[in-house]
């Protein structure tokens, strides 16, 4: 058999369900939280999970060791003169917290009405365990697998990927591909297929302000020492005016936008009754004159992501906080500078930073925005293989979100690239309650199966 059908890669998927739920708990089990040491083990453990499935299934397997967690790089080399297919997962997951706001322990995945409970359950080892489901089916299935495919499957994308980005320089040479899927992203919903055309960067920093050495008493010195939580808020009061706009000089400096005819090719949809009903959200601000679509997809934001300083328990404790941190990121659109929005804040907030206050902000590396062209050979085979799953036309949108790891690796392999996956808003990623349809798990797999056959048929 050389291409397997939609029809053969649902008997084969029937044919295998339990035995792929059982790997997937197994996968769920693994407590990979690469933002915190003390899972290393675990981090490690669900790197040698998925080298072994992918051993089986036939690759070649290395891990790569980084500065921070390994990645796991498997190939399969078919022919030379075969195209070759680079695709992206990531087996880290998010911490757990708040913990108490999980109706079942995180790591200990519950199977209820349809839906896996987990971290990690959607993000995105549900999506990664999709396509090696996939790859096992299609060498099953074929007697020859003509077409050469290349994981890169890091530890590090809810941490930053500072490791693997060190990986994508050094080791450019064996990441090269033809085309390049990265299957980290969703569907507007379950029953509309979309491939996303692009993807925002994003810097994170930390803001510190600190007036004393300690916490002070705010009977005996309040009303005369500067209070550093009200001065953080003042600061970040600061960053946007009325409308929701960035007040930061030169923040919006190198920003480009959408052409007509390029605006013309996406789903600018937004449903605000979904997005009340699933979040209970009640407020809604875009930025300045920008419909909420733009603000939301394609246009750079500013988020203040946590305030601390002082006492937050029960009861009252009346100090004078030594200190506040406020944590920030920015979300970056094509040709914003990580590094360069980080000034830019820097300096509006010294700048307005009242005197004999401390002030240190730090941040990460970050991650360039990331665009596609919806005229590629990939992206026409990826709307095809999705219009013949889901039986309608494949939309075409714009992800709101990052992955750090992608623009570099993109680059480094040198190829077309699309942004696929079957992922959800209502799936509660980096929440708690995350969770994963079967019929999502079912769905991605047929999807990427597809990908696979039509990639092999060209």
């Amino acid at each position: 058999m050389k291409n397997p059908s939609l029809n053969d890669l649902r008997s084969w998927y029937k044919a295998h369900e339990n035995e792929i739920l059982k790997d997937y708990f197994s996968f769920l089990k693994i407590a990979s939280i690469s933002t915190d040491l003390a899972y290393k083990k675990d981090i490690l453990k669900a790197a040698e999970w998925v080298s072994q499935r992918l051993q089986h299934i036939g690759f070649k397997v290395d891990l790569w060791q980084t500065q921070g967690h390994p990645v796991v790089f498997a190939s399969y080399e078919a022919d030379p003169l075969r195209p070759t297919l680079l695709i992206y997962h990531h087996y880290d997951v998010q911490p757990v917290d708040p913990l108490e706001k999980w109706q079942s322990p995180p790591f200990e995945p519950v199977l209820q009405e349809g839906y896996v409970y987990a971290r990690g359950a959607s993000d995105n080892k549900g999506q990664c365990l999709n396509t090696l489901t996939a790859l096992q089916a299609v060498f099953d299935l074929c007697k020859k697998v003509n077409l050469n495919i290349k994981l890169f499957i890091e530890g590090e994308e809810e941490c930053g990927s500072r490791g693997a980005l060190q990986m994508v320089q050094e080791k450019q040479a064996e990441l090269k591909a033809d085309y390049v899927l990265i299957v980290d992203m969703g569907l507007p919903k379950l029953e509309t297929p979309a491939i996303t055309m692009g993807l925002r960067g994003i810097i994170a920093m930390e803001i510190k302000c600190t007036n004393s050495k300690i916490d002070l008493h705010s009977g005996l010195l309040g009303g005369i020492a500067l209070n550093p939580n009200r001065v953080l808020i003042q600061l970040l009061a600061k960053l946007w005016d009325a409308e929701g706009v960035v007040t930061a000089p030169g923040f919006y400096e190198d920003v480009t936008t959408l052409s007509p005819a390029e605006l013309h090719e996406v789903s600018q949809e937004l449903d605000l009754d979904y997005l009340r009903e699933q979040f209970g959200l009640k407020a809604f601000q875009g930025e300045g004159d920008y419909t909420l679509w733009e603000s939301n997809t394609i246009r750079p934001t500013l988020e203040v992501n946590g305030i601390s300083g002082g006492y937050t328990g029960a009861g009252f404790k009346t100090v004078i906080p030594s200190q506040a941190r406020a944590k920030i990121s920015c979300r970056l659109v094509p040709n914003q500078d990580p590094l360069k929005v980080v000034q830019c804040v820097m300096e509006f907030l010294k700048k307005h930073l009242p005197k004999g206050m401390e002030m240190e902000v730090t941040h990460d590396h970050g991650g360039k925005p990331v665009r596609t062209s919806p005229y590629t050979k990939l992206a026409h085979l990826c709307s095809d293989a999705y219009a013949e799953v889901f039986g309608k036309p494949c939309k075409k949108i714009f992800g709101g979100g990052s992955v750090p790891l992608v623009a570099d690796l993109v680059e480094a392999a040198g190829g077309e690239v699309a942004l696929v996956g079957v992922g959800l808003d209502s799936d509660d990623i980096h929440a708690p309650n995350e969770h994963f349809g079967l019929k999502q798990l079912e769905l991605g797999f047929l999807t990427m199966g597809r990908i696979l056959g039509r990639l092999m048929a060209c």
